[in-house]
């Protein structure tokens, strides 16, 4: 689960009160009305995950239809997590250790474990495998495929590493994993299959292992860490499918326009005061054409009149009078079980600003206001770009 740590009555009404039996390897550590609320929201997620697989069910799909379970990370909270060390946001192994389980009747066997580290880089080999997909496209794929190992077959273990990196500033964190160790980025090394906690620092006993992972893990960084420079100024991509959103998330705003949060993910522009204001995406256009650009927004009551500009700089412009008022509220906390978990979104209403003719190449795109009718002029969670065919 992810915050906001949002569920509705009938799955937080369980856990209402309840002092959880299993708790986190440091108690002190834990807030257990967010653990209350993470056990709510799991159940919510069960009931989900059932809707699901009954309606494959129903359809007969099941047999044809490959369903896999995945996390993204370990909790958000210190909490119960099978006794590992770290929570989301780490690099020890409660951070990045997720559940995974697949299933495909027929051909995956029932009650199946594999005991070998995986990561999410093996996904895309392995779905292939499975599927009968070529990956032999000229260029190299990250990961393993895990295929035969979910068929039930035998293959050689693979004496492989995962690094999970963490970047900071020109630095990042490393932490090295095994099939048996981990190396964390203190250079402290960890028998997982006896120690999976991290409790017993053993790179003293085991110098040669925590040498080698230290090694592994300094030219994992130097070469990621180049790769970061590289494409520390990646355009969005526009064109690839017929639709493309750019978000709030990766816009810029100029001026006075904030975000609504200081975490980029999920929030909106706010605070545009001024029409010397502005918001830009950094885009590359795929493909030359016609798009229609579409802008998402909220108008307060005697705001509407404003003109919306979009356009490349230095290329072709559309506008569009902003005549809709539409002022929603952010959603209802009612549910929120832990106070200021986190952000809140709001409904939005599409305006159509008209098309553009974008050539092929990077640029910049802008957003911006020919004028301001009344205190501000929109909130926005981003703009749309249909391509015209």
């Amino acid at each position: 689960p992810h915050s906001p740590m949002f569920v509705p009555d009938r799955f937080y009404n369980k856990f209402d009160g309840v002092d959880p039996e299993m708790r986190h390897r440091d108690p002190k550590r834990e807030d257990v009305y967010w653990t209350r609320a993470a056990l709510a929201m799991c159940e919510n997620i069960d009931w989900n995950v059932g809707r699901v697989l009954d309606k494959l069910d129903s359809l007969k799909l099941s047999d044809n239809t490959i369903v896999i379970y995945f996390s993204d990370n370990g909790p958000n909270s210190f909490r119960w997590n099978g006794g590992f060390k770290g929570k989301k946001g780490a690099l020890d192994e409660g951070g990045v250790r997720s559940p995974f389980f697949i299933r495909w009747p027929g051909q995956i066997p029932e009650g199946l474990k594999i005991d070998e580290i995986a990561g999410a880089i093996d996904l895309l080999p392995t779905l292939a495998e499975l599927t009968n997909i070529p990956t032999d496209v000229g260029k190299p794929i990250d990961g393993i495929s895990m295929a035969q190992r979910l068929k039930g077959m035998r293959a050689r273990t693979s004496n492989r590493s995962i690094f999970s990196i963490k970047a900071a500033k020109n630095d990042a964190e490393v932490s090295v994993r095994t099939n048996q160790y981990r190396l964390d980025n203190a250079g402290q090394l960890f028998d997982m299959q006896k120690d999976p906690g991290q409790r017993i620092n053993l790179a003293e006993k085991h110098p040669k292992i925590a040498r080698k992972l230290s090694r592994a893990a300094t030219d994992h960084k130097k070469e990621m860490l180049a790769l970061f420079e590289a494409n520390a100024d990646r355009p969005f991509t526009v064109g690839y499918a017929k639709s493309t959103t750019l978000p709030a998330r990766d816009g810029v705003e100029h001026g006075t326009i904030q975000r609504s949060v200081r975490s980029p993910n999920n929030s909106f522009f706010k605070n545009w005061t001024s029409k010397e204001d502005s918001i830009t995406w950094d885009i590359e256009v795929m493909n030359a054409g016609e798009y229609e650009a579409i802008v998402y927004y909220t108008c307060a009551r005697g705001d509407e009149g404003t003109t919306l500009r979009i356009g490349m700089d230095g290329g072709n412009h559309t506008q569009a009078k902003v005549k809709k008022v539409w002022d929603p509220p952010l959603y209802d906390k009612s549910m929120e079980r832990v106070a200021e978990s986190h952000y809140f979104m709001k409904d939005w209403e599409p305006l159509n600003l008209g098309t553009l003719l974008l050539e092929a190449g990077s640029g910049t795109l802008r957003l911006s206001s020919l004028d301001i009718k009344g205190k501000r002029v929109i909130d926005t969670i981003g703009v749309e770009l249909i391509r015209v065919d």
